[in-house]
């Protein structure tokens, strides 16, 4: 791997993330928003051209250095050669010919391919001192996506920009297979750049599914909104139609004793009278949250709300809306730990005719702003919760609608809030029984059930409140200026309940903005 020390980006310690050039007319990015170190590849074709553009104009904005890198394959070159020899005409096939052809050839791919890449890396560097951007750059041998998946793994680069198609590019192609191999295989915000048009208009589109990567996504198109100034659209879909799909292959499929046993007729109205219409309310919801984030920065958010299959429906208003980005985490709601891409992603990442972010970011909106926006309430839950004494009944129904939320539930019952005890009681449990066994092995002797109390401590005496280990370790993971107020609220509250110790639920429920798990 070649660099340049000269061009390192620690030269830009002192720019800040957060700085502003004169006449930049939108102010700054957020914090929450903004890239520290941007990652190009780049082989100087039109799309990788437009992508230094677009990370120089984000790094003006945010301080952050971009790094320029090139993969240049010597050793492929070379064996490819050597397969071709005996394709070479007669004359060079004598072995003191072929000596000084493989000297030559090596010589020339070693120190020109070397070449090639320093001077790649020059047009990265030449845009970046002219618009006043540390820069980096980094030559590396061997095969392309293979080196630019261990270059960026090895990083703390947290944006990577790179073209959609590179110089092997031809009219059928959809995606280049490097930048579909990197996509898959790094853990960074990709952004895939698709128009070389520096001009093109359109706004930013974003699409969410009420998971925590789409609202990642959300988060970082609205720090690319404000640096390039476009207005941010949100759209969520629904799909009405798979419901019935399945019921018709179901009911092909079952004999007539076993559609009386699943009793399918009303199965399937039973979808259509109240499942259908409530994925409808779900992705409405979603999409209000997302109003909600946007609006904390400053930005009103248009929203769309449409039916259809997933991919389908997004590709086409794309295509219709022809936004400038659209913005997608890399994995939604129903995707698992181990999945690199998510399928509406993956489909999009081949088919989307515009430029598109891949989120890599997870943001947990405010419990509130979830629960104001999903959340409803039966009669009879409502009545249980307002029995609650007044001075502990905000942390209960907080905790109760966390426990919901984490469940799925969209409708608090007095059997969600039944349930909400019953996981309390239990985490109490797991926190006592290290204790418990403690005392079965001999660290602590056993006291007798019907033992005399014993008397008050003097912390106790004084009003000091107890801390279970659990509910510490919870504290300790609340942001350290809301940290004390949280402390002394729960404190507070406990005396007056006449609580004996203060646990890890009642803390979770306590946490600004909702827990975050």
């Amino acid at each position: 791997m070649k660099s340049n020390p000269a061009c390192e980006c620690s030269a830009a310690a002192g720019v800040g993330a957060a700085a502003v050039r004169s006449g930049d007319a939108t102010g700054p990015v957020p914090a929450s928003a903004a890239y520290a170190s941007i990652y190009i590849p780049f082989d100087n074709s039109p799309l990788a051209l437009r992508a230094v553009n677009v990370g120089i104009a984000i790094a003006r904005r945010t301080g952050a250095c971009v790094t320029g890198s090139h993969v240049y394959a010597a050793r492929l070159h070379d064996r490819r050669f050597r397969q071709m020899e005996s394709g070479l005409p007669e004359r060079y096939l004598k072995e003191e010919k072929l000596a000084e052809q493989r000297a030559v050839h090596d010589d020339l791919i070693t120190r020109g391919l070397s070449l090639i890449s320093d001077c790649y890396l020059d047009v990265v560097n030449a845009k970046c001192v002219e618009a006043g951007v540390p820069c980096r750059r980094v030559a590396l041998e061997g095969k392309n996506w293979q080196k630019l998946v261990e270059d960026i793994g090895a990083s703390s680069h947290d944006l990577v920009i790179m073209g959609a198609l590179g110089l092997g590019a031809v009219q059928a192609s959809l995606v280049g297979s490097v930048c579909e191999r990197v996509a898959r295989r790094i853990d960074r915000d990709l952004l895939v750049v698709r128009s070389a048009d520096a001009d093109r208009p359109g706004a930013i589109v974003v699409a969410i599914d009420g998971s925590a990567h789409s609202f990642g996504a959300l988060r970082a198109a609205l720090g690319l909104a404000r640096i390039f100034e476009k207005p941010v659209e949100a759209v969520a879909v629904y799909d009405p139609q798979f419901h019935s799909i399945a019921f018709r292959s179901i009911g092909g499929a079952l004999s007539p004793a076993a559609a009386n046993v699943f009793r399918l007729k009303e199965q399937e109205r039973l979808h259509e009278e109240i499942i259908d219409s409530g994925l409808a309310r779900i992705y409405q919801a979603h999409l209000d949250v997302a109003v909600e984030v946007a609006a904390e920065h400053g930005v009103e958010l248009s929203t769309t709300l449409l039916a259809g299959k997933a991919f389908e429906q997004i590709l086409n208003d794309a295509r219709n809306r022809k936004p400038w980005l659209l913005a997608v985490g890399r994995i939604g709601a129903h995707s698992d730990g181990g999945l690199d891409l998510g399928s509406v992603t993956e489909n999009l990442l081949r088919s989307a005719p515009c430029n598109l972010l891949l989120s890599s970011r997870a943001f947990e909106p405010a419990l509130d702003q979830v629960a104001d926006a999903s959340i409803a309430w039966t009669v009879e839950a409502e009545a249980r919760i307002e029995r609650a004494p007044e001075f502990v009944r905000g942390v209960a129904r907080r905790a109760v609608i966390m426990h919901a939320l984490q469940r799925g539930h969209t409708v608090i019952t007095s059997d969600v809030i039944e349930s909400c005890l019953g996981a309390m009681t239990r985490e109490r449990a797991r926190d006592a029984a290290p204790a418990v066994a403690a005392a079965g092995e001999g660290q602590a002797p056993a006291k007798c059930p019907f033992a005399r109390a014993p008397e008050r401590t003097e912390r106790e005496r004084a009003g000091v409140v107890q801390w279970e280990t659990a509910a510490l370790r919870r504290l300790a993971r609340i942001d350290e200026n809301a940290r004390a107020r949280v402390k002394r609220r729960l404190e507070k509250l406990a005396r007056r309940a006449g609580c004996a110790a203060i646990t890890a639920a009642m803390v979770a429920a306590a946490e600004p903005g909702g827990t975050k798990g």
